[in-house]
């Protein structure tokens, strides 16, 4: 008997467990009249393939759930002749019940009854999330990228409203929660810094009303970058340390992973050498441990090894450790997938750093260069281009009389002034 792996991805990429897509079910039959009798049994049985063509009602009711047809969710309807004459007459029964015992139900459905929201708007809403932290990961924090989470935010808002349970409820506060951290975060890419404190504020307050705690890590991770931003490298220390204080590092590795890099950051900013480096090793080492991704957040995908590496190369760099800033640089720029084309650009500029720190001037002017390459057709981010900024600045600094660095100012003046 074989698993209907379709229907596995689909929870996963929803992140549905057993019971949960049972009530997602049940809710959808629920809202049509009929009673709610799908188990945490009855999903078991989908997803080991001993059901393979579930009840009419079922399949209605799981296709409203994931927006597709039963077939694109794995099942397989039966080929006996008579399987058209047994459906029918449960149709008709069905229509018959619907418009007798269970009238009362229906006719509040469709005759101005407050509509329900149920677990299939979770799931919309969280897709559109997923597609905004996509265009994140290509172009960078936009005003465009902004509004659009804002708007999302809202709308879920404006949903939790109408929540048919309290479950569902929460889940769109942390809806909302995580639009506004996107928001937030857009800001701060674009070095919004004002803007990006008050959108953060606000995300901890939702998140607060979802209980929701990778929300709130989130939140913290954001308010250390923010801090780091503003100069304020004891409160970016801080931050970092509040998002090692959540109940959630308690039980992933992975994000007490980020906390610790995020913290190793702080410390190297303020040159403590070895508080950085014992904080890197404490991400390296919970990195480790670290399980599988298949129930975290979009927004964390950029977080694993290859981004720990790229954190790596920022402290050893600020720490003056050039040479093997310019190593992590390179081993993450082997690994960090090509579809996180800000990320790497960002690598990438940090790799010119730490060869301009070696006063390997003309390699590094080259690499630099290459990231006007990398972003092409995509305005530079604010936080990019601040960097790129930082760059200049310690080129003209080391190298004042140098033609490949009078060259360089000149195509950065002009991208900046493109951008």
């Amino acid at each position: 008997m074989e698993g209907n792996t379709s229907l596995t991805s689909a929870m996963r990429e929803a992140g549905f467990r057993q019971i949960e897509l049972a009530e997602a079910v049940n809710e959808r039959l629920r809202l049509h009249g009929h009673d709610g009798t799908v188990s945490d049994r009855t999903v078991r049985n989908w997803l080991t393939g001993r059901t393979r063509w579930p009840h009419p009602r079922q399949r209605e009711a799981l296709e409203g759930v994931f927006g597709c047809t039963a077939e694109e969710l794995g099942f397989c309807p039966p080929t006996a002749p008579s399987t058209s004459e047994q459906e029918a007459p449960v149709r008709r029964r069905d229509f018959l019940t619907s418009t007798t015992g269970t009238a009362a139900s229906v006719v509040n459905v469709f005759r101005g009854a407050p509509p329900r929201v149920g677990t299939s708007d979770v799931i919309r809403l969280r897709s559109g999330l997923d597609a905004l932290m996509a265009l994140d990961d290509t172009q960078g924090g936009h005003e465009g990228l902004e509004r659009a989470a804002l708007a999302g935010a809202a709308e879920a808002l404006e949903k939790q409203k109408l929540g048919a349970t309290q479950r569902i409820r929460l889940r769109l506060f942390s809806v909302a929660a995580d639009y506004t951290a996107t928001a937030a975060w857009s800001a701060l890419d674009a070095r919004r810094s004002d803007h990006a404190h008050a959108l953060l504020g606000k995300t901890l307050y939702l998140a607060g009303m979802a209980q929701d705690p990778v929300v709130e890590l989130r939140v913290w991770n954001s308010y250390a970058m923010l801090a780091h931003q503003r100069g304020e490298h004891t409160e970016a220390i801080d931050s970092a340390q509040a998002a090692q204080a959540t109940s959630l590092t308690k039980r992933d590795p992975f994000y007490a992973s980020l906390a610790h890099a995020r913290t190793a950051v702080g410390h190297s900013n303020l040159k403590d050498r070895q508080a950085a480096l014992r904080s890197l090793g404490y991400a390296q080492e919970a990195m480790s441990k670290r399980g599988g991704s298949a129930s975290r957040p979009s927004w964390a995908a950029f977080y694993g090894p290859a981004e720990l590496t790229a954190i790596t190369a920022i402290v050893r760099d600020r720490i003056g450790d050039p040479a093997e800033s310019e190593a992590a640089s390179h081993q993450a720029l082997a690994t960090v997938p090509e579809h996180f084309r800000r990320n790497r650009a960002l690598a990438t500029t940090r790799l010119a750093l730490a060869q301009l720190h070696q006063r390997d001037i003309d390699q590094a002017c080259a690499t630099a260069s290459s990231v006007f390459e990398l972003m092409a057709g995509s305005p530079l981010p604010g936080r990019m281009r601040s960097l790129l900024g930082d760059y200049y600045r310690d080129l003209i600094t080391l190298a004042p009389d140098a033609t490949v660095a009078q060259e360089w100012g000149d195509r950065y003046r002009t991208e900046w002034s493109r951008a």
